[in-house]
């Protein structure tokens, strides 16, 4: 599978979290670079937590200087779920039981096989952290109540991925959908990840710090927000943790 040209590739052995390495290497890349490490010490999650991340599993951040304004930037999460969809159909052979669930998880037979975490990082640089589930799981008992159950690809699917396999598969599958959002906007991005989400039409709670929402969840809208038909109206929630 061919690299993108325009991309660095960076392959480590270990480090605390990629995230990190990409912000420590920033100021010296001239373009944009993935960096993958084959073992996380410190892997992170979303708000902070604590990403299980054992060696044979996947970890690799983009590290970028996007130039559109910080609400475009944001919408990169769609780009990362949507080229995470394409390489896992690509390299085990098919698109069933994926799914994509916002705003950044991509689900397997209905369990979480992959996450993706956006970091902005100092003059005016992007982290887009990937973690897939190639080979093992976390524990459940790790999870927050309600959470999705986490898979790997080798359990639900039977395929063994190596590492370095998926970061080339990936980093192809981003460029293509990366040009397309640069060069047609977010309206594309957003038609193809609607067409892959995971329980359109279903009633889910959008949870934050302050509140919980309950409601059909209708569409994604055109700043990427989540809709939800709620007994007291519509909705749109820019940020939150989703349950089915």
């Amino acid at each position: 599978m061919p690299w993108p040209e325009t991309y660095a590739r960076h392959v480590l052995v270990e480090v605390d979290s990629t995230n990190a390495e990409a912000a420590r290497r920033m100021d010296g890349l001239a373009g944009p670079a993935w960096i993958c490490a084959l073992s996380q010490t410190a892997a992170r999650g979303r708000r902070g937590r604590a990403w299980n991340s054992p060696a044979g599993n996947f970890a690799a951040t983009l590290v970028m200087r996007p130039t559109e304004p910080p609400e475009t930037v944001a919408l990169r999460s769609f780009v990362a779920a949507l080229a995470l969809y394409d390489a896992l159909s690509d390299l085990t052979g098919t698109e069933a039981g994926l799914a994509l669930k916002w705003p950044n998880d991509v689900l397997l037979n209905g369990g979480k096989v992959a996450g993706i975490l956006l970091e902005g990082l100092p003059h005016g640089g992007l982290a887009v952290g990937i973690g897939v589930n190639l080979i093992a799981a976390p524990d459940r008992a790790m999870l927050e109540a309600r959470a999705v159950a986490p898979v790997s690809v080798l359990s639900e699917t039977g395929v063994r991925i190596q590492p370095e396999k998926m970061l080339d598969a990936l980093a192809q599958a981003w460029a293509i959908r990366e040009e397309a959002f640069v060069t047609y906007g977010f309206a594309a991005i957003r038609e193809a990840w609607l067409a892959r989400a995971a329980r359109i039409g279903d009633t889910i709670t959008a949870r934050t710090s302050r509140e919980e929402t309950i409601g059909v969840f209708e569409t994604v809208d055109a700043t990427g927000q989540l809709v939800l038909n709620t007994p007291s109206g519509r909705v749109h929630i820019a940020a939150a943790d989703v349950f089915f």
